[in-house]
């Protein structure tokens, strides 16, 4: 189905050029692949890079039963340049990495090859970023566990592009479902540990980030909103203090800094009026706060950020789905949310 491309033409200085990987090749990320695809196979006016095995994406194709053309560029990583992209806004690229053995390949399974693999599917994007051959990227599902098994040590993979960006300033985690910015001030960490971690630095530097990375998304003047810790708000103190001596000092100097929030409300029923568009982002102060109504109101359409890297990274916030791999079941549309998403903060950054 692919053409070989070797002309010489010059991309258009407008179009943004957004890197795409597989993803764990055990999972169901070429799949997705390959549906994505089928149906759309345009994220206009960007031009989408697929860098990744041509062997695993003609897999992903049979097994979500569907054929799409794409263009494969004769090049590798080290030697791709824009110029080798034309500026129709319906082609899909390849760069072909052969990195993987898809005829030993076991779908479903944690493998240190393919985790090891994933990886430096990453580090190219990374690269390609610092090098400006690309303006972002969307990486499908990945999985911790083989690339912990295939050497690569790291929390998660935003520690992990952390260290390659040699990052010193601020980064997180932070979802996204129908335009609403799930923002956290603690993520990984014990319950436990939670509440010495509210602090006025966090809570401030949280808040910030989140509302840059909103605005780089497309909304102007982001509305955010502030969870409290304590259950009812703290009921003035009675059942918890923090609302009152950190939170209501980190809101107060928000806005002096001319951001807009409110709160803290109570958290059990903060998210009503969030879905209801009252505001672009809700500050959770620990990982499950946000995450449960997040992904119980709309798990098939959230989206994960790598916020505070130098360049737009998102990918769906499912996973791998080991149990449906190969089955053509998996549903597209986390991944087209996380692809446009991707495209828009790249434009929005040079806009």
């Amino acid at each position: 189905m692919h053409q070989e491309l070797s002309g010489s033409h010059m991309t258009k200085e407008s179009k943004k050029v957004i890197g795409i990987t597989l993803g764990d090749a055990a999972g169901i990320g070429p799949e997705l692949m390959a549906k994505w695809a089928a149906e759309k196979s345009s994220i206009a006016p960007a031009i989408p890079l697929i860098i990744g095995d041509e062997e695993l994406l003609l897999l992903g194709m049979k097994i979500a039963g569907v054929k799409f053309n794409y263009q494969k560029l004769e090049c590798d990583v080290e030697t791709f340049s824009r110029d080798l992209l034309g500026a129709e806004d319906e082609t899909l690229y390849l760069i072909d990495t052969k990195s993987v053995d898809v005829k030993n390949l076991e779908l479903g399974k944690v493998s240190a090859l393919n985790g090891k693999e994933e990886a430096e599917r990453l580090i190219d994007c990374v690269n390609l970023c610092k090098e400006d051959k690309i303006d972002g990227f969307c990486f499908l599902p990945l999985n911790k566990a083989a690339m912990k098994a295939g050497g690569i040590d790291f929390p998660s993979e935003h520690e992990f592009f952390a260290e390659l960006y040699k990052l010193k300033s601020y980064y997180s985690e932070m979802n996204v479902l129908d335009r609403l910015w799930n923002i956290r001030v603690t993520s990984h960490i014990p319950l436990k540990d939670v509440a010495s971690h509210i602090t006025l630095e966090n809570i401030l530097r949280a808040a910030r980030l989140g509302y840059q990375t909103i605005k780089k998304s497309g909304v102007e003047k982001p509305r955010l909103a502030m969870a409290a810790l304590n259950p009812h708000a703290g009921d003035n103190g009675t059942c918890g203090t923090e609302e009152i001596t950190v939170m209501a000092d980190a809101i107060a100097s928000l806005k002096k800094e001319g951001i807009t929030v409110e709160g803290p409300y109570a958290a059990d029923t903060l998210f009503i009026r969030a879905f209801k568009g009252d505001f672009d982002g809700v500050i959770t102060m620990y990982h499950d706060q946000g995450q449960i109504a997040i992904k119980l109101r709309g798990f098939e359409k959230t989206v994960t950020v790598s916020s505070g890297m130098p360049h737009p990274i998102t990918t769906p916030a499912h996973g791998t789905a080991y149990d449906i791999a190969g089955k053509g079941t998996a549903l597209v549309s986390t991944f087209e949310h996380a692809l446009n998403l991707c495209k828009e903060m790249a434009q929005t950054e040079t806009a």
